[in-house]
C-alpha cells in the first residue's frame, strides 16, 4: 500500500536518492530542505513516516522532531533519522526527542526500504 513519506534533508542529492527509492517502491514523497521548511509543509494531510537528517541549517532534525511531536496531528508519526551522526549520545538525544529508528549515511536503498516497511 502506498504511504506518504516526508524526506527532510538539506542535501538535494540525498533527498533525490531517498525519493527515488521511495517512489520506486510506490510511495508518495514530500520533500523539505530543513526542519523549518518541513513544519511549513505539514498541512494536516496524513504523513505515514518522516525521514530526517540531523544536521541542517535553520532547524536541525532533533529540534524538528520535538516540534513535530508537539502537533496533535503528527504526535504518533514515526520518525527515521537518516544521518552521518553515529555517536551514541546523538542517538540517545534523537530517541528522547521521538525518533523510532536511526540509519547512518551512506545507506543502501534496500536497507532504507526495509526500515520504511517496518515503520510506516
Amino acid at each position: 500500500m502506498s504511504k506518504t513519506i516526508m524526506v527532510v534533508d538539506d542535501s538535494a542529492s540525498v533527498r533525490q536518492v531517498v525519493s527515488m527509492a521511495l517512489k520506486g517502491a510506490g510511495h508518495s514523497v514530500v520533500e523539505a530542505v530543513d526542519g523549518k521548511d518541513a513544519l511549513q509543509k505539514l498541512d494536516g494531510r496524513k504523513i505515514h513516516l518522516v525521514i530526517s537528517d540531523v544536521n541542517m541549517p535553520n532547524m536541525d532534525g532533533i529540534t524538528f522532531i520535538k516540534a513535530l511531536k508537539n502537533q496533535s496531528a503528527y504526535r504518533f508519526t514515526p520518525v527515521l533519522m537518516l544521518t552521518t551522526e553515529s555517536e551514541a549520545s546523538k542517538k540517545a538525544e534523537g530517541k528522547a526527542a521521538g525518533a523510532k529508528a536511526w540509519l547512518v549515511k551512506p545507506f543502501k536503498p534496500d536497507v532504507l526500504l526495509s526500515a520504511v516497511t517496518k515503520l510506516a
